[in-house]
């Protein structure tokens, strides 16, 4: 870390929970090392509403109309050749609010956890309007287009394979760093304790699995999911997000767990079983610090499928097709078993190094 005090401005966006926790942890890490962070939503430096706009429509689309994003993912974010719109035209509209934020808050580093930020910080950039160095903490195991700008300094990356697509995308900078999780789920969770008894008091006997839908509760045929691990002898814990609804349909199927959104993940964490993840977002990440075997299964359309099958190719996690194929994953994954402390092992190798300090650093 540089010995000078730095005032890091952290451009997140509010679109689910996943940037705002990495924006959180890398403030704190950054408050830690005694610099002055700022946490910014670039979605709120559009004007006219857009950013508002871009989140309801996202939400929508990804909870009741999956195909409609599946095509704008498709369109606009997949990776590789072939000409395909940018996203500079909307990203530049916050140009103005954006150089002003940096002027008044003295800011000597932009770092991105967003890919529109990536685009915007990219393009004055190279026009040479911000005249701060700008890092983009690539928060996604696959990369899709809309990350990479060749105007940015630094990339920080959570796989080797992720910066070395940076690299060879752009020619720019591009380091390992893993992911940033909170240094609890790291450690023993005190609050695992409490987890344990509430799942023997509901279903004694029964190992818990975890069925993410993020913070908005998207998840596709999270009620059949559930009714196939109840026959298989598991204990179904549909974390429903903030998605009310969601919570209400799944509480309907017997012996199923239904929680709305959970404050101590670190703990839910240790006293499960396994994760069965449909985005490769920070819950997956978070299990894998935690030391939680991961499974995709029912991935979101888009970079959701895309993530799920980069860290399966990894060995983060296994990916089931089908319903046997997923019982058969969760199965081999005994407590004492060889294929459970491999995962894990693998997952926590994942978190190599502090991307904030990369960031500060330049």
């Amino acid at each position: 870390m540089p010995s000078v005090r730095r005032r890091p401005l952290i451009l997140s966006a509010g679109m689910g929970a996943g940037h705002d926790t990495v924006a959180a942890e890398l403030a704190r890490r950054a408050a830690a090392y005694g610099h002055e962070p700022h946490v910014a939503d670039v979605l709120r430096l559009l004007p006219y509403g857009l950013g508002g706009g871009l989140r309801r429509s996202y939400q929508a689309s990804v909870r009741h109309f999956p195909w409609v994003y599946a095509g704008v993912y498709g369109a606009f974010l997949r990776g590789g050749g072939g000409p395909r719109p940018s996203g500079v035209p909307l990203a530049r509209l916050a140009a103005e609010p954006l150089t002003d934020l940096v002027r008044r808050l003295d800011a000597d580093v932009v770092v991105s956890v967003f890919h529109l930020a990536a685009q915007l910080t990219g393009h004055l950039r190279a026009r040479g309007a911000l005249r701060v160095p700008s890092a983009v903490f690539l928060v996604d195991f696959a990369v899709h287009r809309q990350w990479l700008h060749p105007g940015n300094d630094r990339y920080l990356c959570l796989t080797d394979g992720a910066a070395a697509e940076v690299r060879r995308a752009l020619g720019r900078p591009a380091v390992t760093t893993g992911p940033a999780v909170a240094p609890q789920f790291h450690a023993s969770a005190p609050g695992a304790a409490g987890w344990h008894e509430r799942f023997a008091g509901r279903a004694p006997g029964r190992p818990p699995v975890l069925l993410s839908a993020g913070a908005w509760g998207a998840a596709s045929r999270a009620q059949a999911t559930a009714r196939l691990l109840t026959g298989a002898g598991y204990l179904p814990v549909v974390l429903c997000g903030r998605n009310a609804r969601l919570r209400a349909r799944v509480a309907r199927v017997p012996g199923v767990l239904a929680l709305d959104w959970v404050d101590d993940m670190p703990g839910l964490l240790c006293a499960a079983y396994a994760l069965l993840d449909n985005a490769a977002g920070q819950t997956a990440v978070q299990a894998l610090a935690a030391g939680l075997p991961v499974i995709g299964y029912r991935p979101l359309p888009g970079h959701g499928v895309d993530g799920v099958r980069r860290m399966a190719e990894l060995g983060l996690a296994e990916l089931a097709p089908d319903g046997p194929t997923l019982l058969s994953a969760l199965d081999r994954l005994t407590e004492d078993g060889r294929e459970r402390a491999e995962r894990v092992a693998r997952g926590h190798a994942l978190f190599r190094d502090d991307p904030m300090a990369w960031a500060a650093g330049l």
